[in-house]
């Protein structure tokens, strides 16, 4: 196996190799580390690197794999290095929720997920960029270098989790860790070319702090693999003590569901998004592309045209909240979330739009209740340049905004889980894909069924340009 091979190989593989100490941990590790600082200054993926204490922990995970007596016993993923999105944090490290005004908070505790990745064996290479208080879908904080997108670097890698999704892409982590408040893993993982999965509301914890966007964000995976998502998925899952929603653990578990074909689904399928519109031509081929093999597979195609309008206002207010939440004053912040600041509302309103949320996400349960999935665009175009919004007002930015991730915060607002794929190219050479969205509580439906595309259209072997020094 070269260098290359090694960047893209999976985290699964990754970990038996370690296994069968083929590889060693501190191997690994030295191995993306050296990465990283070669390939990191044109891609702007890593706000944080803990270099000394990643090779701290592989030489101690090293020693152990030497002397373990029964390999069987160590964590899931043993030695495999992982990045952390810069909203979560981990003790000991900058956590700077892309504000320059917090380049020196430490964090004195790690995040629920966190632990529970610790606990997995993964060693945590760094944090990764995030949009400034993770509220926009472009990776460009001010005070930061601008995250890139390892297929084109004049383009965005998405937001929030832009920097998770140009690190696994670009082969500087075999996962990451990312975040979605409104489709900011899976964005991410549109405009990248990676599987990305907004598991459903409370099926990860947000202990010990809690969550202050009345339960429209959820952590989850970017992978290249849906075998290696749903694995970093298990990791990630499960109740932590006092969180004040939850789910069953899955049963056997989502790595598992990938082995298991799905029996034929009544699937909906839609590439207009109502008051949006039409997806672009890239984006709604890419939907007719994963339709006729869908067919092929033996599932059962209908077509619908969701409408969305009634969550637009109540998800903008509650947004906009989040951003006045992170306390951070305003002449610290960009245009935008400064002018988002000036527009905050107050409690009362702010509880009227978590109701109006309430009552749509409903609806669109209701609505799409007689389907095992739906098949939408992911973004209703492809990735928008770096800088591309930059001479707009916020206003105009905010509308942008709106139309190009109209199928994403419907689901946030619902909370049901979604899993975004690759289906292409296009002719630029910018990845689209798909999401597949499926009722409450059934991530394994659609990992199953992501499996199956996967398969039957195998797409890890392509590799962005700037990975493959």
């Amino acid at each position: 196996m070269n260098s290359v091979d090694l960047a893209f190989t999976s985290a699964l593989e990754q970990a038996r190799l370690i296994r069968t100490k083929v590889l060693s941990p501190l191997e690994l590790i030295d191995f993306y580390l050296d990465r990283i600082q070669r390939l990191n200054p044109q891609l702007g993926c890593y706000f944080t690197v803990i270099a000394e204490t990643a090779i701290e922990l592989a030489q101690t995970q090293t020693e152990q794999l030497t002397q373990a007596s029964d390999i069987n016993e160590l964590p899931p993923f043993f030695g495999v290095p992982i990045s952390i999105k810069d909203l979560n944090p981990v003790a000991g490290v900058a956590c700077t929720y892309g504000s320059r005004a917090l380049l020196d908070k430490i964090a004195t505790y790690d995040d629920g997920v966190v632990s529970r990745i610790r606990q997995a064996g993964f060693n945590i290479l760094g944090k990764t960029a995030t949009s400034e208080v993770g509220s926009l879908p472009y990776t460009e904080p001010d005070g930061f270098p601008p995250a890139r997108n390892p297929w084109n670097l004049d383009y965005t890698p998405g937001g929030s989790s832009g920097g998770a999704a140009a690190a696994v892409a670009a082969g500087l982590s075999p996962v990451a860790h990312g975040s979605d408040g409104g489709g900011s893993v899976r964005g991410p993982a549109f405009c990248c070319g990676l599987v990305g999965i907004k598991p459903t509301r409370g099926r990860v914890s947000h202990a010990p702090v809690g969550d202050f966007q009345s339960g429209i964000s959820s952590d989850g995976p970017l992978a290249r693999t849906v075998a290696d998502a749903a694995a970093l998925l298990d990791v990630m899952s499960g109740y932590i003590l006092g969180d004040p929603y939850w789910l069953p653990d899955p049963n056997p578990s989502f790595l598992a569901a990938t082995k298991q074909p799905p029996k034929s689904l009544k699937i909906a399928v839609a590439t207009s998004i109502l008051p949006v519109g039409q997806a672009s031509p890239d984006c709604e081929q890419a939907v007719k592309n994963t339709v006729k093999l869908l067919e092929q597979l033996g599932h059962q195609i209908e077509v619908i045209n969701p409408d969305f309008t009634d969550i637009i206002e109540p998800f903008t207010l509650v947004w906009k909240s989040g951003v006045a939440a992170a306390g951070i004053p305003s002449e610290y912040l960009g245009s935008v979330n400064q002018w988002l600041m000036e527009t905050q509302i107050t409690a009362g309103q702010y509880l009227q739009a978590v109701s109006k949320m309430q009552v749509a996400g409903r609806q669109i349960v209701a609505s799409l209740s007689p389907f095992d999935v739906i098949v939408l665009p992911t973004y209703m175009h492809p990735a928008i340049s770096v800088g591309e919004y930059a001479q707009l007002s916020p206003e105009e930015t905010l509308q942008r905004i709106i139309e190009w991730i109209a199928p994403c915060p419907a689901f946030n607002v619902s909370g049901q889980p979604a899993i975004a794929i690759p289906t292409g190219f296009t002719s630029e050479g910018l990845p689209v894909g798909v999401q597949l969205v499926g009722k409450p509580a059934t991530e394994a439906t659609l990992i199953a069924l992501a499996a199956q595309l996967e398969a039957a259209q195998p797409w890890e072997h392509h590799r962005p340009p700037i990975g493959m020094t």
